[in-house]
């Protein structure tokens, strides 16, 4: 799934190859969004020809730029959004999806978050995790060096495979 979000939005950007830096404009583009984030952003960067190293720096940044503020800022803003008419549902739902998987992360806190966002699977990432944190009220320090080490995690191992295996496949 991953990979056809990846080539849907390197579709999108195309324009942007051509101009100095470009390729490296989609990648952290790519990285700073909600479900792609890092590991997305890897994908595009070995299907674009990027160094791995000024890759993974670029995703690293991209991906953990948003966390901060969707640690401190995202609960106030959805209580904002509660009270209003059309979005209400929707920041219900976004809440709701998000606490379905809190277990993961309430239990043991700092590792289970970091294991949260650092397994690369369907659901989860810093985003995701940095949400959940914040609705359960976890300590935004703690909480924020465990989303950067899960992402430092998710980075090593989507990396090994886009610049490994994914290499190997497409030349």
């Amino acid at each position: 799934m991953a990979e056809s979000l990846v080539q849907t939005f390197l579709g999108l950007f195309d324009g942007l190859k051509s101009i100095p830096f470009g390729k490296e404009l989609i990648v952290f583009i790519i990285s700073l969004m909600p479900i792609l984030e890092l590991r997305g952003g890897l994908i595009a960067a070995a299907l674009l020809g990027l160094n791995v190293i000024p890759a993974f720096i670029i995703c690293l940044i991209g991906n953990l730029l948003p966390l901060p503020f969707i640690l401190w800022f995202i609960t106030p803003i959805f209580n904002k959004l509660k009270k209003t008419k059309h979005l209400s549902k929707l920041v219900n739902k976004i809440e709701n999806k998000a606490l379905t998987k809190k277990d993961k992360i309430e239990k043991a806190e700092f590792w289970g978050l970091l294991f949260f966002v650092g397994i690369p699977l369907p659901g989860t990432g810093g985003w995701t995790g940095c949400l959940i944190a914040s609705l359960i009220n976890m300590d935004k320090k703690k909480a924020m060096a465990a989303a950067t080490c899960g992402v430092l995690l998710a980075g090593l191992i989507v990396g090994t495979f886009s610049f490994g295996l994914l290499k190997g496949i497409i030349g």
